[in-house]
């Protein structure tokens, strides 16, 4: 095999794209926005699909010469991932620069969007490729009678379609409209042959029919076929109970008998970038409720907040999320800052943080945990009368409470639960964000007697951390991102430990160890204990099928070691 520097010149005689491989661009592709650092042999951004189909055929030749080093292609856009996802030793396929065309949007009634959505109608729809800037996609379809592609992270500002589908993203509204895996239509994806092609729902006569192709294609249709009839009580067996999942591949949402459909759209959904590199998406849109009022609850303790989150979630909120006292304590502390996030008058901001000031007044301190409940309408007298209602169904519990009046009012709880933790990241210095316990899920009715466990865990390592716990409390998904020195010589001893305590008592609530940021670096090494053996055997095998020649992303979903992702932590903070 040629050396590094031989097969970079090779790469950018046969392709129209650039290979760039200076410290700046290796640099920036090193990182994300997880704890580890990577460093890449070569960053190559493809011009077109033919560039891509070219690079897959390049890199399959020069492997085939069975020397090291061994060539990979890892995905990448804009590296928002806080697993270490697009992080590689070989090739970052980056597709910013080029792949970042939205290639069409229509407002046209498609149906409800099914499956736990049935409620959900369908408006229209986008075709985009993968490097589009969520913000600049979300703009667009905004453009087209007002319509959203809704499982939009809160890096929503920062991330790229592509990168929703690789790490099967959600957020603040995925309660009422589902994760990006209820969106995608079809993609277009280049695979292990150099070939590319198109996946979409099938009837299970359209799938017989793949399966008898003579290609690589009918191969993947006939082997996963076969995969998933052999194995189906496995499966069904290992399917998590929480709505919010994104850990391993999704082999149970393949197979529809009610709809009679074969769609593996649902394995590429998530799957962060192993399976192939992706050139387009068609995305389902909807069209949100225009006007909201939030109804949010103080509790003072946690012994209630089944109770209340039941009686809420009767009254179908839009989102329903949640940030701890520790948040709130950091609100306090940086709240000429986050008045400056909310922008306006200081003097008219100022008043409106009179009623939580009453509120903590009134109760005799922080509450433990502040609850938002978002309610839409097509009116805004609707949308009140459906927070007061709410509100009404808990008088009996003495909690406090209040339903904001104004969008600015609404504006500050939104502030404090997306901005508190970025203003505690600034301000204390020595220390960096250790994203890896970062967003487990489990069952929201075991919240109440989940959440005392999971302070009694994390208490012992006050010392070593600092953290805030904030949520979507309407399907039990909870973020915690410790900042830490990992210069400490215990840095990787607590990663260890916590990680380990942490994901034992999420599967004793049969939840998952993430909801939205998927698996990466620092999770795949947890997959099987996850799962158990039996089903991490079909995360193995399902990535031999699409990719024999472990070519993309490896180490990610499967064959990850806590070792490795020891080894690339970033050295300092």
């Amino acid at each position: 095999m040629a050396s590094i520097s031989e097969i970079q010149k090779e790469i950018q005689k046969i392709i129209e794209g650039e290979v760039e491989n200076d410290a700046e661009a290796l640099t920036l592709a090193s990182h994300d926005a997880s704890l580890f650092e990577v460093k890449p042999q070569a960053v190559i951004h493809p011009k077109n699909t033919a560039d891509i189909k070219k690079l897959v055929a390049f890199v399959n030749q020069q492997n085939s010469q069975a020397k090291p080093p061994k060539l990979t292609l890892t995905g990448r856009s804009a590296g928002t991932d806080m697993s270490g996802g697009p992080l590689s030793e070989s090739l970052i396929v980056s597709f910013t620069r080029h792949f970042n065309h939205i290639l069409g949007v229509k407002a046209e009634p498609q149906g409800s969007l099914g499956g736990s959505f049935p409620d959900v109608a369908v408006t229209g729809y986008a075709i985009t490729e993968p490097g589009v800037y969520y913000r600049d996609f979300d703009k667009e379809t905004l453009s087209v009678d007002g319509q959203i592609m809704p499982s939009y992270p809160a890096s929503r500002e920062l991330c790229t379609v592509g990168g929703m589908v690789a790490n099967n993203s959600g957020g603040e509204k995925t309660l009422t409209y589902g994760k990006t895996e209820q969106y995608v239509r079809r993609v277009k994806m280049v695979c292990a042959d150099g070939e590319e092609y198109e996946f979409k729902p099938l009837s299970f006569d359209q799938a017989a029919k793949k399966r008898e192709q003579n290609n690589f294609e009918g191969e993947i249709y006939r082997r996963m076929h076969e995969l998933l009839e052999q194995n189906e009580e496995v499966i069904a067996k290992a399917k998590p109970i929480v709505s919010k999942n994104s850990c391993g591949y999704y082999l149970w949402d393949i197979v529809d008998r009610a709809k009679n459909t074969f769609d593996l759209t649902k394995v590429i959904v998530g799957s962060q970038g192993t399976l192939g590199l992706i050139t387009e998406i068609e995305y389902a849109l909807v069209k949100p409720k225009p006007f909201s009022h939030l109804l949010v609850v103080f509790l003072n303790s946690l012994d209630q907040l089944g109770e209340t989150a039941t009686r809420i979630l009767q009254f179908k909120p839009e989102s329903f999320e949640s940030y701890d006292d520790q948040t709130l304590k950091v609100a306090f502390k940086f709240l000429p800052q986050l008045m400056k996030q909310m922008g306006g008058n200081l003097v008219t901001l100022g008043l409106e943080f009179v009623p939580e000031m009453l509120a903590v007044l009134e109760g005799g301190g922080l509450p433990k945990l502040v609850l938002m409940a978002e309610f839409t309408a097509d009116t805004d007298a609707e949308a009140l009368a459906a927070a007061q209602n709410a509100r009404a169904s808990l008088v009996d519990l003495h909690e406090r409470m209040r339903v904001t009046k104004t969008a600015n009012d609404e504006h500050k709880y939104w502030v404090i639960r997306r901005e508190s933790f970025n203003m505690l990241r600034k301000h204390i210095h020595g220390v960096r964000t250790a994203p890896f316990i970062d967003d487990f899920v489990v069952p929201p009715t075991s919240l109440p007697e989940f959440l005392p466990k999971l302070y009694a865990v994390l208490d012992p390592y006050k010392k070593d951390l600092t953290y805030t716990i904030a949520g979507h409390v309407g399907d039990g998904n909870f973020h915690i991102i410790p900042l830490m020195n990992l210069a400490l010589p215990r840095a990787h001893e607590i990663i260890r430990e916590l990680s380990v305590k942490v994901y034992e008592l999420v599967h004793q609530f049969h939840g998952s160890i993430t909801g939205e940021h998927n698996d990466g670096i620092i999770r795949t090494p947890f997959v099987k204990m996850q799962y158990g053996e039996d089903m991490y055997k079909l995360f193995v095998e399902t990535k031999k099928i699409w990719d024999p020649r472990g070519i993309f992303n490896p180490g990610k979903k499967v064959e990850g070691t806590l070792e490795y992702a020891f080894d690339h932590i970033v050295k300092s903070s």
